[in-house]
């Protein structure tokens, strides 16, 4: 389980610092991405005997370092060390060339604890829905192609979230037509 006074503080924290952000290619809130993350990630909490505790402070306030001026230090102020570590992992690091940050950033996340794993997981079920209409097909074609690679790297942390991850990629097909 988790406490629903952890929740909330880092779901506050995490809507004063990305504010004013929209997701891109669409009107709504940032917010509203983070805290989709954070219901996958609760969602699976009862089949996967992870930590809410860690897990869902670090699926709301996954973006937080990589998206807005945070930095780890005050998250691990707020949160604690190993939230401010689960997003430091989950944070791409922008000084490497693109085409490195994703393996880069995968072999962090699993030196972190199976709940850090659990929040990649979560974040790409939530980023595989419609993508923006701008997208050529050949960017559509490796993010799925990319997202086979998060869910082969980390989908032992959770069934549940692996299952739903490959649904996600099966469906996204349809998108890469």
């Amino acid at each position: 389980m988790f406490s629903v006074e952890r929740y909330t503080s880092a779901l506050w924290f995490a809507a004063e610092r990305h504010d004013a952000q929209r997701f891109p290619g669409k009107e709504m809130p940032y917010l509203v991405h983070v805290v989709t993350v954070a219901a996958e990630v609760i969602a699976a909490l009862p089949t996967s005997g992870l930590d809410g505790d860690l897990a869902v402070p670090c699926a709301l306030l996954h973006d937080t370092v990589e998206d807005t001026k945070t930095t780890p230090d005050e998250i691990a102020a707020r949160f604690g060390g190993a939230v401010a570590d689960g997003v430091r992992a989950l944070s791409k690091n922008p000084t490497l060339a693109k085409a490195d940050q994703m393996a880069d950033c995968l072999r962090r996340i699993r030196e972190q604890p199976r709940e850090v794993w659990a929040v990649k997981l979560a974040d790409r079920i939530s980023n595989l829905d419609e993508p923006p209409a701008y997208w050529p097909r050949d960017k559509r074609i490796a993010y799925r192609a990319e997202a086979q690679t998060i869910l082969d790297a980390l989908g032992a942390a959770s069934a549940t979230l692996a299952a739903r991850l490959a649904a996600r990629i099966e469906s996204y097909a349809a998108y890469c037509g």
